[in-house]
């Protein structure tokens, strides 16, 4: 029998026991998983309309584009008429990664603009830098440099009701003489301004710890890109869970991190191909992370 003793009781318990559960487990239902849509870049060129429904079908319920210009626009398809096939399959496209043209090297907005402008049309909430070339990042002075003019991007967006945010590889975390290019990001963007996609993959793989730039960096990483290791070689991503990363650790600091949205993403080794992959890192996560 449940007397009101034992109902305060089992009240208090279950209490304490929240507390002990992951912050993202607390809002574990506000969340979807996501799919960087370079995970298929071999098939989304050749059958736009085709692939966006397996991505519908695979069980994921936001994306990231990738690949957009002025000239090509999405695969052959206005903003517009990419937005309709989005929301035909039940997807949303809340970040994007544009190259920018030449803008971190010139100045040049063109590319920068039509971002804004395609990612206003998609309903995005991101424009997402996704590399930076090699030519541009030989110093921790050029760091700087770009840091400066990501601020300036960053500006245009907010003005335009949109995030910047940027991707990193591994390259980031190489010395530049007492720090390092990523460090020099962190710190010379304006946290109002610049938010960051941290891609957990890369971060492992530069021999750096996620939950460390977390507390360092607390609220910095609105973003995560979900990718495994290959146990064997580490060159090769897997399907999520069952690789070498702990995304269970990872994914109880999400609350530390800032994170919003994720995205799954395959890069490398296929097994068995594109889309069975990334379906099945989409199911362990729904299963085993959120």
């Amino acid at each position: 029998m449940l007397t009101r003793r034992n109902f305060i009781l089992s009240g208090s318990v279950a209490a304490a026991a929240a507390l002990l559960i992951p912050s993202f487990a607390c809002t574990a239902a506000e969340k979807v998983v996501g799919l960087q849509l370079y995970s298929l870049r071999d098939d989304l060129p050749k059958d736009v309309k085709g692939t966006i429904e397996k991505v519908a079908n695979a069980g994921f319920k936001e994306v990231e584009t990738y690949g957009f210009s002025i000239k090509d626009q999405f695969w052959g398809l206005t903003p517009t008429q990419f937005k309709k096939l989005l929301d035909a399959n039940g997807l949303k496209a809340v970040s994007g990664h544009y190259s920018l043209g030449s803008y971190l090297t010139d100045g040049n907005t063109a590319e920068l603009k039509a971002a804004i402008d395609a990612a206003k049309v998609l309903g995005s909430e991101y424009v997402t830098i996704p590399w930076l070339d090699e030519s541009i990042r030989k110093n921790a002075d050029d760091y700087k440099k770009i840091a400066l003019k990501m601020n300036e991007a960053g500006r245009m967006c907010t003005d335009s009701g949109l995030r910047l945010a940027y991707h990193n590889h591994n390259f980031e975390f190489e010395k530049q003489g007492d720090t390092t290019g990523y460090e020099i990001l962190l710190k010379e963007t304006d946290k109002k301004l610049v938010d960051f996609e941290l891609d957990l993959y890369w971060v492992v793989r530069s021999g750096n710890d996620p939950s460390k730039l977390f507390k360092e960096n607390p609220g910095r990483f609105t973003m995560w890109h979900v990718k495994d290791m290959d146990k064997t070689d580490p060159a090769l991503n897997a399907e999520v869970g069952t690789g070498s990363i702990n995304f269970k650790a990872i994914f109880a600091e999400a609350k530390l991190s800032g994170m919003k949205h994720f995205f799954v993403e395959h890069e490398t080794n296929y097994k068995p191909n594109p889309i069975e992959s990334v379906t099945a890192s989409c199911a362990y996560i729904k299963k085993e992370l959120i």
